[in-house]
């Protein structure tokens, strides 16, 4: 899977913005490279719902890329804002989004300067699929924190770091069953659970909810399954009141 985003001062990686404008033309072909995410995608709004009212909510998407899940989003009824720094991505968001007529907030944005001028603005905050794109992710997760207000949500997800994940989240899903372009993850930078929840505990954010997202490839489905952490997993957390 994939995601990405970050600051020119600080994480934001030239060869990741790159990768993910090259691919921009294809976020909304649900067989292209994206399908993943498509597929994932009603599986992370569940996860979301299970903890946050969407709707009404003011709701910041962080790492929106082509706008995937900020628009379920706004389906959903949340005002929208979301931010990337791959500009091409984020056009074919804005596009996509006035052909369906939804009013979502798309911003050429780095999260770390946008926090910094808008504390505890969000009632939820999503950033999925990026941590694992950046230099600097715990930098990312205290932006987070500082953006969203006190009692409300962030949700995280990202690539666990161990064997497995090389296996599944590297050979098997980019090399052998081509679920995602050849080299989208370095297995270095996945996260363990262990890591994120720190990162988030110190940035005042109090760790909920930790759910994996498992694959079958005989069945080709997708599903959530809090006991199996092992590749790609979420994380709810709640804001310090």
């Amino acid at each position: 899977m994939s995601g990405h985003s970050a600051s020119s001062a600080s994480s934001a990686r030239a060869d990741e913005l790159d990768k993910f404008n090259r691919l921009a033309d294809q976020w909304w072909d649900e067989e292209g490279p994206f399908g993943a995410l498509h597929a994932v995608n009603p599986l992370r709004m569940e996860f979301i719902a299970e903890h946050a009212v969407i709707e009404d909510a003011r709701v910041l998407d962080v790492g929106c890329g082509g706008g995937i899940l900020s628009e379920a989003l706004a389906l959903a009824g949340a005002e929208v804002t979301a931010l990337d720094l791959a500009t091409d991505g984020l056009d074919a968001a804005r596009h996509h989004a006035q052909a369906q007529d939804l009013a979502i907030d798309y911003r050429l944005a780095d999260i770390i300067d946008f926090a910094a001028e808008n504390p505890g603005k969000f009632d939820c905050i999503t950033c999925m699929e990026m941590l694992e794109h950046v230099d600097e992710p715990a930098r990312i997760v205290q932006a987070l924190g500082t953006a969203v207000k006190p009692g409300g949500w962030v949700f995280l997800s990202t690539l666990n770091r161990n064997p497995k994940s090389w296996l599944l989240g590297i050979a098997a899903a980019e090399y052998l069953l081509k679920l995602v372009p050849p080299g989208t993850h370095e297995h270095k930078r996945f996260i363990k659970p262990s890591e994120l929840t720190l990162m988030a505990r110190r940035a005042r954010l109090t760790p909920r909810a930790l759910c994996g997202i498992t694959y079958n490839p005989l069945t080709r489905h997708y599903a959530l399954n809090p006991h199996d952490l092992d590749v790609n997993y979420l994380l709810a957390c709640q804001k310090d009141e």
